[in-house]
C-alpha cells in the first residue's frame, strides 16, 4: 500500500465510517471548558451531524482508526474480504485531527470506531489510547464514542469507558442463527455479555456519582447499538424484541436501526437490493413507542403482516385503528398515558394539553393549536365542541387515513 497523505486517510476513512448510524451524541452532560482549563468550545470530510433530546446540532468528527479487518463479515464493506482501498491513522493523527477540527469549533467530539486489525485487544489499545491522550495529554473536553470490541480484554473496555461520553457495541444482528450465518468470527452470546457488564459498570458509576460528586464517571452517557435492517431474514417483531431486550435487560440508551445496503462483490447470502428506507423509519417510529409511549412489542406486532410493520402509516396510527373500541378519547379527561396512544399526539404536546385543560375546558381548535395534524387526531379524540360521529365505525378509515407511501431518499 503505497504511502498515503493524511487528507487521503480522512477521505477514505470518514467514508468506511458512514455504514456506522450509532453516534449520537444525545444524553451526554456538556462539559465546561472554562470550569476545566480544557481548550475549545464547542462542511469538512468526516463531520457528522446528530440532535441532542434539546434540538441541538452536535456535529461529531466521525472515522476510523482502519478500514483494513480480520474479520469477514458479509454484510460489512471493510471486510477481509473486501476489494476496497485501505488505509489507517495513527493514534497521534486521530489526536491531532480531533483537536484541528475541535479549535476550529468544526466540530463538537469524535466518534471513532475501527475494523480488527491484529487482535481485537491491539485495536482496543489503540482506540483506548486515542481518548486517553485527548483527555489526560490534551484536556480535551469534547465529547468522546467509541466503539468498544466485544472481543476485546474486559480491562481494555473498562478503561475506554473511563474516557469516552458513550460506548457502543453493534450487534448488527438480532439472533445468533444470523450472526454465525453472516458474521462467523462474531459470538452473539459474548456481546450480549460485554453489554451486560457494561450496563452494570454504567449502573454502579451513576449510583456512585449521585452519593459523592467525586466519583468518577464511567460512560456517563451510556451505551447504544446498532442492528442491520433487510440483511438476513429477520421480521420488524423480531427486530423490536431483541431492542425491547437491550433496553430492559441491560439499559441501553439507543438502538440504531441501518438499513442495508448492498455493497460490491456481494456473498449470494445477501439480498440484491436493499430494503426501503420507510422500513427503517417505521421501526425508529416503533422503537420509539416502546421507548417514550409505553407501548408493548406485542402490541406493536398485532399491528403486522408477516412480521413486518405497514409502510403505509406510522406503527401507532396502524395500532389505533386496530383498536378502534379505545377511542374517542375526551382529551379533556384522560390520563396522560391513554393521550399518548392517540395518534398524532406526542409527548410534548400531551404534556402541554395536560396544562392547558387545568385553566379551561378544550376545544378542537385549541387542539389544532398545539398538534401538528389535527387530521390525523380529530378521528380518535373528543373536545368541548366535538365528538367524532360516526367516523370510528367507517369501514374506509384506513384508506381515509392513509397517506401514499413514498421512498425515502438519503438526500432528501
Amino acid at each position: 500500500m503505497s504511502k498515503l497523505s493524511r487528507l487521503e486517510k480522512l477521505s477514505i476513512l470518514a467514508d468506511a465510517a458512514k455504514y456506522d448510524a450509532s453516534c449520537a451524541s444525545s444524553g451526554a452532560a456538556k462539559r465546561n471548558s472554562r470550569e476545566s482549563g480544557g481548550i475549545g468550545s464547542t462542511t469538512a470530510v468526516g463531520i457528522c451531524h446528530s440532535y441532542a433530546p434539546d434540538g441541538r446540532c452536535i456535529s461529531l468528527l466521525k472515522i476510523l482508526m482502519t478500514n483494513m479487518c480480520m474479520f469477514d463479515c458479509l454484510y460489512c464493506i471493510n471486510r477481509s474480504s473486501s476489494n476496497v482501498r485501505r488505509a489507517a491513522f495513527t493514534v497521534e493523527e486521530v489526536v491531532e485531527l480531533t483537536l484541528d477540527f475541535y479549535k476550529r469549533n468544526y466540530i463538537e467530539g469524535l466518534f471513532l470506531s475501527s475494523g480488527i486489525i491484529r487482535s481485537p485487544d491491539y485495536t482496543m489499545e489503540l482506540i483506548v489510547e486515542v481518548a486517553r491522550r485527548l483527555r489526560e495529554d490534551h484536556n480535551f473536553r469534547g465529547y468522546i464514542h467509541l466503539k468498544t470490541i466485544p472481543e476485546g480484554d474486559a480491562d481494555l473496555i473498562a478503561r475506554a469507558g473511563q474516557y469516552a461520553d458513550r460506548l457502543s457495541i453493534n450487534i448488527e444482528l438480532p439472533d445468533d442463527k444470523s450472526i454465525a450465518a453472516f458474521a462467523p468470527e462474531k459470538d452473539g452470546t459474548r456481546i450480549r455479555r460485554t453489554m451486560a457488564d457494561l450496563g452494570k459498570r454504567i449502573g454502579e458509576a451513576k449510583a456512585e456519582r449521585k452519593a459523592s460528586r467525586k466519583a468518577p464517571i464511567f460512560a456517563p452517557a451510556g451505551q447504544s447499538t446498532q442492528m442491520i435492517v433487510g440483511a438476513d431474514q429477520s421480521g420488524d417483531d423480531r427486530l423490536l424484541e431483541a431492542s425491547a431486550g437491550f433496553y430492559r435487560d441491560y439499559g441501553l440508551r439507543r438502538v440504531y436501526y441501518s438499513a442495508f445496503s448492498p455493497i460490491p462483490d456481494a456473498s449470494r447470502a445477501l439480498p440484491a437490493q436493499a430494503p426501503p428506507l420507510l422500513r427503517e423509519h417505521r421501526l425508529y417510529q416503533a422503537d420509539w413507542l416502546l421507548r417514550f409511549y409505553g407501548f408493548s412489542t406485542q402490541e406493536i406486532a398485532s399491528t403486522m403482516t408477516e412480521g413486518r410493520l405497514a409502510l403505509d402509516m406510522d406503527p401507532k396510527l396502524a395500532w389505533a385503528i386496530e383498536r378502534r373500541d379505545m377511542f374517542p378519547v375526551d382529551v379533556n379527561r384522560a390520563t396522560r398515558e391513554i393521550l399518548l396512544r392517540v395518534p398524532g399526539l406526542g409527548a410534548r404536546v400531551v404534556d402541554r394539553l395536560i396544562a392547558a385543560r387545568r385553566h379551561k375546558r378544550l376545544r378542537l381548535d385549541d387542539i389544532g393549536r398545539l398538534c401538528q395534524s389535527i387530521r390525523k387526531v380529530r378521528p380518535f379524540i373528543e373536545a368541548a365542541d366535538w365528538r367524532p360521529t360516526a367516523i370510528l365505525d367507517r369501514v374506509d378509515l384506513r384508506a381515509m387515513m392513509v397517506k401514499a407511501p413514498k421512498q425515502l431518499s438519503l438526500f432528501a
